[in-house]
């Protein structure tokens, strides 16, 4: 196991960064009279799935601390009341069978023993119809829905060789032709490859070998134009390989940045002051950051290293 950050440093992280987001939760409450058609589904919604999933992914862990794992049971039933019980989210899928959304949200719950019966059984119908199987995605995205499912507890009818196949990572391409949106996707298209650190041996083999090589020289590309959100995400990828990688360097810097309320800034630009827009801008590379210091105390716990 090489290039973990310290395990000082990682809970650290971790434990600020779920913080922040418990601390900041009410900022993304829905309006008053949000329904299920969600005219601006980035400003609320979109938040309240990540916030979700950085507070399930740390309560999987036993690697958490239980004042952290009391934030993240916070977050999620703050969450989760945010959408109706589930109840929003079942009228949204009920309306719009061709949205994969309502079912990527859901599993985050479903991760934490929440449950919505009428959304259960409308998702596991969904997803065995042949309309499901076609819908329209970017190819990491069809892995996200595959592993939502796979997550909720439905039965998963994807080929998961053939989507991976198709994806910009499973060509294991010239390395110099990645570009900032190509580097999300193949972030992603690890994610739910491996749920999320999970399970790394899903990840095939010829694709390890090639995030071993080039996602640190990725991390210090990224990390010297100070675009942090990127970098977390190149470190969590690293994370979830069968033998991790990583950069002590790109770690280490990104805990620098990270305000000591919790905060991390998306790039190098500054934050607002006002703490609704301040919630905007950082919102996500806090989850993020949280995600990120999480995995990193798992693989410290699976195969300990000095701190």
């Amino acid at each position: 196991m090489t290039d973990l950050p310290c395990r000082h440093l990682a809970q650290r992280m971790a434990s600020t960064a779920i913080g922040w987001l418990h601390r900041h939760r009410e900022y993304g409450a829905f309006p008053p009279g949000t329904s299920a058609e969600l005219a601006d589904p980035d400003g609320v919604y979109k938040p309240l799935g990540e916030s979700a999933l950085a507070a399930c992914l740390l309560l999987r862990t036993p690697a958490s601390t239980p004042a952290d794992r009391q934030l993240a049971d916070g977050i999620l039933s703050f969450a989760w009341a945010q959408l109706g019980n589930g109840t929003l989210l079942y009228e949204r899928q009920l309306r719009y069978p061709a949205m994969t959304d309502p079912l990527e949200v859901y599993a985050h719950f479903a991760r934490a023993g929440y449950r919505h019966d009428a959304l259960h059984e409308l998702e596991r119908y969904l997803t065995g119809l042949a309309a499901h199987q076609g819908t329209e995605h970017l190819p990491n995205r069809r892995l996200a829905v595959a592993n939502a499912a796979h997550v909720a507890g439905l039965p998963v009818h994807a080929h998961w060789p053939t989507l991976t196949a198709a994806t910009w990572l499973g060509h294991t391409p010239e390395p110099w032709t990645i570009d900032w949106m190509t580097g999300y996707a193949v972030t992603h298209t690890v994610f739910h490859l491996t749920d999320w650190g999970a399970e790394p041996h899903n990840l095939p083999p010829a694709l390890s070998d090639y995030l071993v090589t080039w996602l640190p020289v990725w991390t210090d590309i990224w990390a010297e134009i100070h675009e942090w959100d990127l970098v977390a995400e190149l470190l969590i990828a690293g994370l979830c390989l069968p033998d991790p990688v990583g950069d002590t360097g790109a770690w280490q810097r990104l805990a620098e940045v990270q305000r000591p309320d919790g905060l991390m800034p998306p790039d190098g630009r500054p934050i607002p002051d006002d703490p609704h827009e301040a919630f905007r801008t950082g919102h996500h590379t806090t989850v993020v950051a949280a995600i990120a210091a999480t995995l990193a105390l798992v693989r410290h716990q699976q195969q300990p290293v000095a701190s």
